[in-house]
């Protein structure tokens, strides 16, 4: 099976967008609510991109192992990048993302490390927390009226629950995996 299939391809294409997605979320200093719109539309293209690049490998039976370990690592470069991005612009707080990108980095730290056993693809729940994470991340990306801060910081607490649940369940699952070998 052919590592650069289509499936593949739009893994590699949603990193090689990143750097645009970053642009407009720092053109004129992230203040002007068209660019902030055009962020959210790039980072939103992203997120589909992943959507898609999975149904697809899945549909035409092109699951390689080189997609099932790139794909994870695309979504954490994207949510990475719109994480410390906005910290650095003062709309997001620090240990929101110091927190869900250290659970994110010991991750993929953890999938290195057992690789060799075989990769241990996203779980349901992982998933979801990445879905929590873009639209979450999203509504801090988005000009949002001060009413909607609350809803949205609320939703970002729940998606930091999931983000560490789902993380405390991979590594049970690897340490599980590693007692039965």
């Amino acid at each position: 099976m052919k590592v650069l299939n289509l499936p593949n391809s739009l893994t590699i294409l949603r990193i090689l967008a990143l750097p645009f997605c970053a642009y407009a979320l720092f053109k004129d200093g992230g203040h002007t609510n068209s660019w902030q719109i055009l962020a959210w539309c790039g980072f939103f293209l992203v997120g589909l991109t992943d959507f898609f690049d999975g149904r697809l490998a899945r549909s035409r039976k092109e699951i390689t192992a080189f997609g099932t370990f790139l794909d994870p690592v695309a979504d954490k470069a994207a949510i990475g990048t719109a994480m410390i991005g906005l910290s650095i612009q003062g709309r997001l707080w620090w240990w929101v993302t110091i927190v869900i990108l250290a659970r994110e980095i010991g991750v993929t730290v953890l999938r290195l490390a057992v690789i060799r056993g075989g990769v241990i693809p996203a779980s349901k729940g992982g998933k979801l927390k990445t879905m929590c994470q873009g639209f979450g991340i999203g509504f801090y990306i988005l000009p949002l009226p001060s009413w909607a801060q609350i809803p949205r910081d609320l939703f970002m607490a729940f998606t930091i629950g999931i983000t560490l649940t789902t993380g405390f369940d991979y590594f049970a699952k690897v340490l599980r995996k590693g007692s039965h070998q």
